[in-house]
C-alpha cells in the first residue's frame, strides 16, 4: 500500500484556489491543505475599492466558488511561520510541523508602510483585506472631513472615484506628477489625471508628507509645498511588498518575490512552485527578465498552470507565457491593458476616434507590439490583443534554465520511493505526485483517444498516467489547446465586470494597406515625440483650492444593504471538508 501524497497551498487567495481546482482537475486524488492567514474563505479583491466601500455589495457576496470538488483541508486563520524545504515541512503555529510532498507558494503581497505613518491611529487605512474596507467606510460615515489618498496608483484613482461619487471631498497626494503614469506611459496619464480633476478630485501631485500630526478634529498632513490638509481619514495605497517575512532562511531565492524559473518553479526546486503576486519569474513571452505581475486575472492562470507544472515535473514542464491583461473602471471611464505597456519605447495611435474619450494605444518596442491600453473601446482593444498575441508568441520549447538564472543545488528530498528526476545540470527530484489510480497509460488508447479528446474539450479533468515500478511521474496530459500552443480558455478571457469569462466574438478592425515592411497590420508607427498627444485633451484641470480650516458641510451619502457592515469574520460559508473514506 503506496503512502498518501500531500500537496500544501500556502495561501488563502484566488492563486491557490486555483491552484488546488487544478490540482483535481488534472487527477491529482491524495491530499490537498490549505493554508491561509485570513479569518475568511477566499473571496473577491477588486470590489474592495469600488463595489463593497459604497455599499452595493455586501461581503459574502464577494466569496469565491469552487468549480470543482476540492475535497481539500482548509486551515484558515493559520499565518506559516517558516519553511525547512530539506525535510520538506512548514512551521505553523504552536510548534505545529505540516509535511508536503509538493508545496505550492501563493501568499500574495503585502501594503507598503512608509517611514512616519501613524498607522496606530484609526483613521488612517490600508485597503487589502474586506476588513480594512469595512472599517474605512464606517469611518467615513462617522466624519465630515474630507478623504486623503496617498498614492497616484490603480488602487488609489479607484478609491478616489468611488469617494467623489459617494459625495465627500477627496485629495490624492502622489509624488509622480500625473496618475498612473507607470502603468500607461506619460501621454494617457495626462488624460486620466485631467479626467480626475475634472470631475472635482484635488491633486497634490508631485508633493510628499513631511510631517503627520494626529489631532482630535483630523490628522494633519504638511506637504512639502507647504501646504496643510486636515483628514478625516487617509487611505495609504503606495504599493505593495511581497508576502515572503515567512521563506527568510529557507535557502530559496527571495527579490522582489520568490524568485522562479519560466516553468512557476521555484529557482532550483522540483517540488515546490509558486503562483500569484508573490512570484517573480521571466515571461519568456517578452524576454527573460524575472518580473513580478500583480493582475488579478494572472493569479488565476498562473495558479491553475502552477498546479500542471507541479505534477508534470521540472524536465516535463512548459514554461509560463501569458499576455497579463489589467483593467479599471474611474469615474465611469473602462481602461483595459494587456501586455506590458512599461516596455514600450514609442506609443501608436491604433484606433482613430473622434470621441476624445476612446482610444486604444499600442506600445512599441524594437518594431512590434509589447503592450496595449484602451479607453472605453472593449472591442477594439479585443481585436489588437490577437495581434498582440501573435507577434510576441514565444517559440514553446524546452526553458533554457542556465540563461535565465545560476541555479544552486539543493538537497534531495528523502521521501521514500522518490527517484531524482532526469534533470542537468543540476539533477533536482520532480515531485511524486500520482494521480488517480485508474488512470491509462500515457500511449494507452484510452488515453490518447476521442475520449480524452472530449474530455479536455468539456474542461473535464484528463487522465493521467498510472506511474510504474515506483518511476516518478514525468509528465501529466494537458488540454489540446496547450499541447498546440493555442491560447486557452482561461487566456481568452478578459476581465472588466469582476469574475472572467469567455470572450464574445468580434471582428477584427478594418486594417489600412501597409506599403511598409514592419510587423504591425496598422498604421506605421510615429517617430518618437516630446511634444503633446495626439489625441485631444480634456479642458485644463481646475486651480486646487487650498484647505478650508473650518469643517466642511458635505456629507457622505451610502447605500445601506442589509448587514453590509457585519464583520468579515462573520461571513457564513460552509468550508468542504474531506470526505472520510473507508
Amino acid at each position: 500500500m503506496r503512502k498518501r501524497e500531500r500537496v500544501v497551498v500556502v495561501g488563502g487567495g484566488v492563486a491557490g484556489l486555483r491552484t488546488a481546482e487544478r490540482l483535481r482537475e488534472l487527477g491529482f486524488n491524495d491530499e490537498i491543505v490549505l493554508v491561509g492567514a485570513e479569518p475568511t474563505p477566499p473571496y473577491h479583491r477588486p470590489p474592495l475599492s469600488k463595489q463593497l466601500l459604497c455599499g452595493k455589495l455586501r461581503p459574502s457576496d464577494l466569496l469565491l466558488p469552487s468549480y470543482t470538488e476540492l475535497d481539500a483541508t482548509w486551515r484558515l486563520n493559520t499565518p506559516v511561520l517558516g519553511m525547512d524545504p530539506r525535510r520538506q515541512v512548514v512551521h505553523l503555529p504552536g510548534g505545529e510541523e505540516l509535511r508536503y510532498d509538493g508545496l505550492v507558494i501563493a501568499t500574495g503581497v503585502e501594503p507598503r508602510h512608509l517611514p512616519g505613518v501613524p498607522v496606530h491611529d484609526p483613521r488612517v487605512h490600508f485597503l487589502h483585506t474586506v476588513d480594512e474596507a469595512l472599517a474605512l467606510r464606517q469611518n467615513l460615515q462617522r466624519t465630515r472631513r474630507p478623504l486623503v489618498v496617498l498614492g497616484a496608483g490603480f488602487i488609489g484613482c479607484e478609491l478616489a472615484s468611488t469617494a467623489h461619487h459617494l459625495g465627500g471631498e477627496v485629495t490624492i497626494i502622489g509624488r509622480s506628477k500625473v496618475l498612473l503614469g507607470k502603468a500607461v506611459g506619460p501621454q494617457l496619464a495626462e488624460r486620466i489625471t485631467d479626467l480626475h480633476s475634472g470631475n472635482g478630485v484635488s491633486l497634490e501631485l508631485g508633493e510628499k508628507v513631511l510631517h503627520w500630526l494626529p489631532q482630535q478634529q483630523g490628522i494633519v498632513l504638511n506637504l512639502s509645498s507647504g501646504k496643510v490638509l486636515v483628514a478625516g481619514a487617509v487611505v495609504v495605497c503606495a504599493g505593495s511588498v511581497p508576502a515572503v517575512n515567512w521563506l527568510r532562511g529557507s535557502g530559496l531565492t527571495i527579490d522582489d518575490g520568490v524568485v522562479c524559473e519560466p516553468t512557476c518553479h521555484v529557482l532550483g526546486r522540483g517540488d515546490i512552485v509558486a503562483a500569484g503576486d508573490v512570484a517573480r519569474w521571466p515571461n519568456l513571452r517578452f524576454d527573460a527578465r524575472p518580473r513580478r505581475v500583480e493582475h488579478w486575472l494572472n493569479a488565476i492562470e498562473m495558479g491553475r498552470h502552477a498546479a500542471e507544472s507541479l505534477l508534470a515535473g521540472r524536465a516535463a514542464a512548459k514554461p509560463f507565457t501569458p499576455i497579463p491583461r489589467f483593467w479599471s473602471e474611474q469615474h465611469g471611464m473602462r481602461i483595459q491593458g494587456a501586455g506590458i505597456p512599461a516596455l514600450g519605447e514609442d506609443t501608436v495611435q491604433l484606433l482613430p476616434s473622434s470621441r476624445t474619450d476612446q482610444s486604444v494605444t499600442g506600445f512599441v518596442s524594437g518594431g512590434r507590439l509589447v503592450g496595449l491600453v484602451a479607453l472605453n473601446s472593449p472591442q477594439a482593444l479585443l481585436s489588437w490583443t490577437a495581434e498582440l498575441d501573435r507577434q510576441t508568441r514565444p517559440r514553446l520549447h524546452a526553458p533554457d534554465r542556465e540563461s535565465v538564472a545560476t541555479i544552486t543545488p539543493a538537497r534531495p528530498p528523502s521521501a521514500r520511493g522518490r527517484v531524482p528526476g532526469p534533470v542537468t545540470p543540476p539533477p533536482f527530484p520532480a515531485p511524486n505526485l500520482r494521480p488517480a489510480p485508474n488512470s491509462p497509460a500515457p500511449n494507452s488508447p484510452a488515453a490518447n483517444g476521442p475520449a480524452a479528446n472530449a474530455g479536455a474539450r468539456n474542461g473535464t479533468a484528463p487522465n493521467g498516467p498510472a506511474p510504474a515500478n515506483g518511476t516518478p511521474l514525468r509528465g501529466v496530459p494537458v488540454p489540446a489547446a496547450a499541447r498546440d500552443g493555442r491560447v486557452s480558455a482561461a487566456a481568452s478571457s478578459w476581465p472588466g465586470n469582476g469574475i472572467p469569462g469567455p470572450l464574445p466574438a468580434s471582428p477584427a478592425p478594418p486594417r489600412p494597406i501597409d506599403r511598409n515592411s514592419g510587423p504591425l497590420p496598422a498604421p506605421a508607427p510615429v517617430p518618437r515625440r516630446s511634444g503633446p498627444p495626439s489625441v485631444p485633451l480634456p479642458a485644463p484641470p481646475r486651480p486646487i483650492p487650498r484647505m478650508d480650516p473650518k469643517p466642511p458641510t458635505r456629507q457622505w451619502s451610502f447605500t445601506e444593504p442589509a448587514e453590509l457592515d457585519a464583520p468579515a469574520n462573520g461571513i457564513s460559508r460552509q468550508i468542504p471538508r474531506r470526505r472520510r473514506t473507508g
